[in-house]
């Protein structure tokens, strides 16, 4: 089932209309001569972390820690990411380290 020109149209506009909007009513909301309100503040320190711990736990969240293998490398690639964000501060290097890491064991090791 294809859709018509009309739905395309239609389609096309709103998802230009929803981008447009969000990066539009940011500016619209806290424009640039008022103080950014405490609680945007609040979100901004704190939705980061929230939003790398549930990928975290989204991750790991069908994995069968005491069967075969499943849940070494996971276990290996968590414990590398944590070692590495520790000794560099980088959060680039942290998540390619430990995601490279992660595919090697996969493929190759285990």
């Amino acid at each position: 089932m294809s859709m018509t020109l009309l739905e395309n149209i239609i389609t096309i506009g709103m998802v230009v209309l929803g981008t447009m909007m969000t990066r539009f009513i940011p500016f619209i909301l806290f424009p640039s001569g008022r103080p950014t309100p405490k609680y945007v503040q609040y979100l901004g320190k704190v939705l980061p972390s929230a939003a790398l711990g549930l990928l975290v736990i989204y991750s790991i969240k069908d994995v069968t820690f005491f069967s075969g293998s499943h849940g070494v490398p996971e276990l290996i690639s968590i414990v590398v990411i944590i070692m590495l964000h520790l000794w560099r501060r980088n959060m680039l290097i942290s998540i390619a380290g430990g995601t490279l890491l992660y595919m090697f064991l996969v493929q190759f090791v285990l």
